[in-house]
């Protein structure tokens, strides 16, 4: 069957491109970029316009940014052009393709999906669980440096079997391997030397965030998507999708959740929950990728933690708990606000609302003021 979507000329149009600036524009937080493009809009639009219609795109070099808070972690930021292009193709060609090949239980970063939706399906399926069994397992499982490990040529071959149009290929296949550039690496080696250096030079034992720094993946060619990207949000939930139907049709586990790379399989046999695993790790050996420390197997009463709550039965109830780390997280947060910006504590209130909303916190609520 033809793919409807999958077609070159749904990128090159002048009104499309317009529209996914706009998108881009109400999504930025840092405006600097904007108000350069804007300087020219007209003329950038064109040359975008342009660069598509005479297929001789090729993705601009990345600012690669090292951020602190909670934990080290790299982003790289594209050019407003890469931006645009990138937009285009995830919104005109990814997601119409491939989001329909989707089983509804990965419910990472897609519309109508998220954090609520997973959380909707784990106490769906805790709550079946308890009713017929006495106490079941938790196979959770998270994969080592996902992003960094997702491979080039296996990624692409599962794109093309389902976008079939050359001209979108090869733009797709520049994009993808926009982090085979030597500077790269370069550029994160210098970013951790010198923050290295700069904690070195503080009067205090900070070896643990050194050896996390010494721990940051680093991009190597052949593999890996960019953080923040459009494109890699979409490739990425779609490079498990083949695994997720094996789970779900081959291995017939009923009870399964994936949020990009962390996934959950509940069972009340923990013996066929060992052979999963195995199954799994063998799937995940195509995809050279491979679990982490963190994969486990629990029983229900001890707790696991997903989706960043840490979901406990006791006597058959279900508690959803903050993670301790969160919970510090906030306090040192709200501290730091009410002493320094009292004025913006409200906005930040309001943007942990949800998160809080959906755990048992009113305890933590009352004791840190929370509304």
């Amino acid at each position: 069957m033809n793919n409807q979507f999958d077609n070159y000329d749904n990128l090159v149009d002048i009104s499309r491109i317009i529209d996914v600036f706009h998108t881009i524009r109400l999504n930025t937080k840092h405006k600097d970029k904007i108000l350069v493009f804007e300087l020219f809009f007209s003329c950038n639009i064109f040359k975008i316009y342009q660069i598509l219609k005479n297929k001789s795109y090729f993705h601009g070099r990345y600012n690669v940014f090292l951020l602190r808070d909670p934990k080290y972690r790299i982003i790289m930021s594209e050019q407003m052009t890469d931006k645009i292009v990138n937009h285009l193709i995830s919104k005109y060609i990814l997601y119409p393709s491939l989001e329909p090949k989707l089983i509804p239980m990965n419910v990472a970063t897609r519309p109508g999906m998220g954090t609520s939706k997973g959380i909707y399906y784990i106490k769906k399926y805790i709550n079946h669980l308890k009713m017929n069994h006495d106490k079941f397992y938790i196979l959770k499982c998270d994969i080592s440096k996902y992003f960094y490990s997702i491979d080039h040529e296996v990624l692409f071959e599962k794109v093309k079997k389902v976008i079939h149009d050359p001209d979108v290929l090869n733009l797709l296949w520049k994009i993808i391997c926009s982090t085979d550039e030597d500077y790269i690496y370069r550029q994160i080696q210098s970013l951790v030397s010198k923050e290295i250096s700069r904690l070195k030079r503080k009067n205090m034992d900070l070896s643990y965030r050194i050896k996390e720094l010494e721990s940051l993946p680093y991009y190597v060619k052949g593999k890996g998507l960019p953080i923040g990207n459009m494109t890699s949000q979409i490739l990425a939930i779609y490079y498990l999708n083949d695994l997720d139907h094996f789970i779900k049709e081959k291995l017939h586990i009923k009870c399964y959740v994936r949020y990009m790379d962390d996934f959950v399989l509940m069972h009340e046999d923990k013996q066929y929950l060992r052979y999963c695993y195995q199954e799994i790790n063998n799937q995940l050996k195509e995809l050279k990728l491979s679990f982490n420390k963190k994969t486990q197997i629990v029983e229900s009463h001890h707790g696991f933690v997903f989706l960043g709550y840490r979901f406990v039965l006791k006597k058959k109830k279900l508690y959803i708990l903050l993670q301790g780390r969160t919970k510090k997280k906030i306090r040192k947060k709200l501290k730091y606000l009410r002493t320094h910006h009292p004025d913006n504590e409200e906005s930040v209130l309001a943007s942990y609302k949800g998160y809080l909303e959906r755990a048992d916190s009113g305890s933590f609520r009352y004791r840190n003021h929370l509304k």
